[in-house]
């Protein structure tokens, strides 16, 4: 029997119905103290309708974090959304003890002790809710790091690169938005161009 087979008996989640945020909240706070001893920093956790092909997200900031889920996804597969709150709250774990935010060794660990076996939410695409346009970057001037968004940043945030334990105010992050998509051909006519080597 895996970790998670006694959380799914008692899951809040409802084969036609999602939990409310508020119950997402306890969820969270009990799946905290099954699987982290408590040590997961406390998050504000909703759903975004917005996602299409990501069941959920965290976002890290100075003070407070936050876990998004997609309530398209959920609504199709209801029994995926505390292995995927879960997941999530992996992230906010490592970030908060390690300040790492990929799917490095420590998160793979982590994910095996609460009884997971696969870093990807396997949960196809869905169409959005409500489509948003807008996307952000966000670009360090000094080390050019640079990272995409859909929505403006609700915390304050430093470079990553530059200061990797800490929020640092002497490397902020330029904030622009991206105003016109243009086609631009596909990942394939660069590798075309670069085996014909420069014309002429």
């Amino acid at each position: 029997m895996s970790p998670l087979d006694v959380p799914r008996t008692k899951s809040c989640v409802t084969p036609n119905a999602l939990p409310s945020e508020a119950d997402l909240q306890l969820l969270f706070a009990r799946l905290n103290y099954e699987f982290f001893n408590g040590e997961v920093p406390g998050c504000k956790v909703r759903y975004n309708a917005r996602f299409s092909n990501c069941a959920g997200r965290t976002t890290y900031g100075r003070e407070s974090m936050q876990i998004e889920l997609s309530p398209k996804h959920f609504r199709r597969y209801p029994e995926a959304l505390t292995e995927t709150l879960l997941h999530e709250m992996i992230h906010v774990w490592c970030y908060a003890k390690f300040r790492e935010t990929g799917h490095g060794v420590r998160f793979k660990r982590k994910l095996r002790e609460c009884g997971l076996t696969s870093i990807y939410h396997d949960l196809g695409n869905v169409s959005p809710s409500r489509e948003s346009t807008k996307r952000f970057i966000l670009r360090c001037e000094r080390c050019t790091f640079e990272a995409l968004r859909r929505s403006l940043p609700r915390t304050a945030a430093s470079c990553p690169r530059c200061n990797k334990r800490r929020f640092d105010e002497r490397y902020p992050l330029t904030i622009y938005e991206i105003v016109e998509l243009r086609e631009a051909g596909t990942t394939l006519d660069g590798a075309r161009a670069a085996r014909k080597g420069p014309a002429g």
